[in-house]
């Protein structure tokens, strides 16, 4: 039977079913990648998204499932699966599932170190909303955060940063958190993709590097790569 829904209704129907999804699946994740982190990463794509004028209702079905397939919190196989039917359930058109899935394929850093590819208006916003919450006060928080629970070190002299060259890389590295800044976190200013994503990034950026020059000054160390040369 045809929906008698109006096409927004429907739409408005759907992403409320997909936030309750999401908080079901999300119960027992890791702080950093918890609802709040979601609920953050929502807040940051509607104000991106009122200069880029992507469509909405992909900009607001893919931030809430952003994380949804993420290997760090699920098992992704059975996660897609899961994924897929749930959007079987909810009577999700089929291209516009696919467009979601797309989406959120494309928003973690480790993807992108081993593609290149041209990113559509509602990728370039969520990616900027999901990176704006890795960095500033917020993901110097999340970065420890996610060192402690994986038993990672603070800093650790004798192991400086490297250059992930593929997502393999990235994924399997377990070096100290300071070195997530500079693998990491201080590269991301630079890759926003949108005007607003790189106008919100630089007062965070600003901000790390602030920390880190507060960080070495109470360990009494000078070593690592010089932050001038990072900004």
């Amino acid at each position: 039977m045809n929906s008698f829904l109006s096409a927004e209704s429907q739409q408005n129907r759907q992403l409320l079913l997909i936030e309750q999804y999401v908080a079901n699946q999300f119960n027992n994740v890791e702080a950093g990648h918890d609802l709040s982190h979601i609920e953050r990463v929502y807040k940051n794509a509607i104000a991106i998204n009122k200069k880029e004028k992507a469509n909405s209702f992909l900009v607001e079905a893919a931030v809430l499932l952003h994380d949804i397939t993420d290997e760090k919190l699920f098992k992704k196989e059975e996660a897609e699966v899961k994924l897929d039917l749930f959007f079987q359930e909810i009577q999700l058109n089929k291209t516009v599932a696919n467009k979601i899935i797309d989406i959120i394929e494309n928003v973690s850093f480790g993807n992108s170190i081993d593609e290149n590819i041209i990113l559509s208006k509602e990728q370039k916003v969520v990616r900027d909303a999901d990176r704006l919450d890795a960095i500033g006060a917020v993901g110097i928080a999340r970065a420890f955060q996610y060192g402690g629970h994986k038993n990672r070190a603070l800093i650790d002299i004798e192991n400086p940063p490297q250059k992930y060259l593929s997502k393999e890389d990235y994924r399997n590295n377990n070096g100290s958190t300071i070195n997530h800044f500079y693998e990491k976190l201080l590269l991301l200013k630079d890759k926003m993709e949108t005007e607003t994503g790189k106008e919100l990034a630089q007062q965070r950026h600003d901000f790390m590097l602030s920390y880190l020059k507060q960080f070495y000054s109470e360990i009494n160390f000078e070593g690592f790569s010089s932050l001038e040369e990072i900004k």
